[in-house]
Formats: C-alpha cells, sequence, structure tokens
C-alpha cells in the first residue's frame, strides 16, 4: 500500500482506486451510499470522485443510479495486452540489435503526439539511457518523433505542428515550424532520422522506420549512444544493423493499422 504520509502522493487518486478495487465479479454494480459505506468515505467524497470518474468512462452509471465498471478500463487493458504481444515478439530481436550495434535500442510508436517507447534493450557498454519504457519523449527533439511525424499526412503534419510548443532542450534543438518542415522532408526521402543532442546534451539518436504489411510506417527502431562513439561516417553501418534486426521486428506490427 502507498505510505499515506509520503506528500508527492495525490490522496484523491488513492480514493479513487480504492473505490475501483471494490468492483468484484461477485459486486459488479454498486450505490453511492453502499460504496461510501463500504470505503469508509463520506458519501459527497464518493459521489464527487464517480463523477469523474463517469466523466472519463472509466466507470458507468446505470439507470437505477448505481456504477458499474466503464469502457475505459477495457480499453486500457487491451491496450496493455496489445503491448504485451507485441514486446512478446519483439525483445529477443532487439536485444539481439543492441548487442550488434553496441547502443542502447528503443522501440517506438506515435502516441498522444509524442512519442511512446514500448519497448527497450540497454547498451553492453554500461551507459544507461534515461528513456524508460512506457515514457513519453517530444516529437520535435527525438530521431524517433522526426521519423514517424515525417510519414504522417500533410493534414496530420499541420495539425500537430501547429499544436507543437518547440520547447528548446538544447542548442541543437529545432524551434521553429520552418526548420522542422525541411527536416521532415529530408527525413522521409532518406528513410531515417538523427538526434544530434537534440534533447539531451551529448547524447544522438538515429531511428528507421518500421512498416506493417501495407508498407505503412507504424513504428520505429531507435540506437542511442553518447556522441564521443557517433561518427557520420557509420551512419550507413548503423542503419544497415538497424534493418537487420527489424525483419523478425515488423512480423509483429504487419496485420496493425495504427496502434492505440
Amino acid at each position: 500500500m502507498p505510505d499515506s504520509n509520503d506528500k508527492k502522493i495525490n490522496q484523491s487518486i488513492i480514493k479513487a482506486f480504492k473505490l475501483l478495487d471494490a468492483f468484484t465479479e461477485e459486486k459488479k454494480t454498486w450505490g453511492v451510499r453502499e460504496l461510501a459505506q463500504k470505503t469508509a468515505y463520506n458519501k459527497s467524497t464518493v459521489y464527487r470522485l464517480l463523477h469523474t470518474l463517469s466523466s472519463l468512462n472509466i466507470v458507468h452509471q446505470n439507470s437505477n443510479d448505481k456504477y458499474s465498471l466503464g469502457s475505459k478500463l477495457f480499453e486500457l487493458g487491451n491496450r496493455v495486452s496489445i503491448y504485451k504481444a507485441i514486446t512478446n515478439l519483439t525483445r529477443t530481436p532487439i536485444k539481439q540489435v543492441a548487442l550488434d550495434i553496441q547502443e542502447t535500442v528503443l522501440l517506438s510508436i506515435l502516441k498522444e503526439r509524442q512519442v511512446f517507447h514500448i519497448d527497450k534493450a540497454d547498451s553492453l557498454h554500461g551507459l544507461k539511457i534515461n528513456t524508460s519504457i512506457g515514457s513519453y519523449q517530444p516529437i520535435h527533439a527525438t530521431a524517433s518523433g522526426k521519423l514517424l511525424f515525417s510519414f504522417l499526412s500533410s493534414i496530420e503534419k499541420e495539425d500537430i505542428i501547429n499544436s507543437t510548443k518547440f520547447q528548446s532542450y538544447t542548442q541543437n534543438t529545432i524551434t521553429s515550424k520552418s526548420k522542422l518542415l525541411s527536416e521532415l522532408d529530408k527525413i522521409k526521402d532518406q528513410e531515417y532520422a538523427l538526434d544530434m543532442e537534440e534533447l539531451e546534451s551529448g547524447l544522438v539518436c538515429i531511428a528507421i522506420p518500421i512498416r506493417n504489411k501495407k508498407g505503412n510506417v507504424i513504428a520505429s527502431l531507435s540506437a542511442s549512444g553518447p556522441l564521443s562513439r557517433f561518427k557520420m561516417e557509420n551512419v550507413s553501418n548503423y542503419i544497415s544493423i538497424l534493418k537487420k534486426g527489424i525483419k523478425d521486428i515488423e512480423r509483429a506490427f504487419s496485420d496493425f493499422e495504427s496502434l492505440p
């Protein structure tokens, strides 16, 4: 159980999950009064939490004013199942790519206008990249982000770029719409993207596309390492190693149009 004295923990979220824990196979629906008795929260707190959860489709209010679990939890559960199924197939080839390229390798998709990392294999050199599975990174400052962005339709690009804040992370971060669009055109033509210390000083990254069976780009495979080990003249070799490992990985994505 979470430490209730930890000031960093949001108590409302803890209370909301305690409500959700009450929904079981044996007891699928709850009224406000009985749920308040079950959790020892006052009725107004339970009602407020249920109202918020209902607005998010996490719970559903029935016609008799009782609540049951909503479709959002089913959706989230399916996401976990999908990502787990994919990573069960990709984990071995990703580890092999990391071994061959001797850098940290990430498998990523575009989600909520950001890069979302769904699998990772660490470098054997001992350099630990802070990026973790399940984390997000900005689309304009990462190799994977720019790569996935470059293969979107013109309408999607325009929509995303108009909402991008272009936060600067280093002196190399792209912070203008025109420069990013120019970079995206270049990336789409060459079919790989570079992050030259654009997100983190001293760190570089190279990313290539992963396609489904229709040939549409649906994910990216990238390798990240320190600038001291990266040489521009070796880019073609890096790409060759990534492409060598991508065949087995693409099988995991072959039937997907997109990922949730």
